[in-house]
């Protein structure tokens, strides 16, 4: 967190949430948290950081990126 008044500390987290909610919570329902845990790992670490395109990487998923600039 930065100092008081800026407003613009928590705004890669805060998209990050929304995208996480927008393409996954609310489209879904898990009858329990273990499952509900699973699936936003899974989420986190088999889609958004590997396949997802991202608009500061140019509209690119992070592996073609890695691999334009290999």
């Amino acid at each position: 967190m930065s100092g008081k008044g800026n407003c613009y500390d928590n705004s890669a987290v805060e998209t990050f949430f929304k995208s996480l909610k927008a393409e996954l919570i609310w489209r879904q329902s898990w009858p329990t948290r273990r499952q509900a845990e699973a699936a936003i790992f899974q989420y986190i670490n088999g889609f958004y950081n590997s396949r997802r395109r991202h608009s500061y990487l140019g509209g690119i998923s992070p592996v073609a990126f890695e691999a334009k600039v290999a």
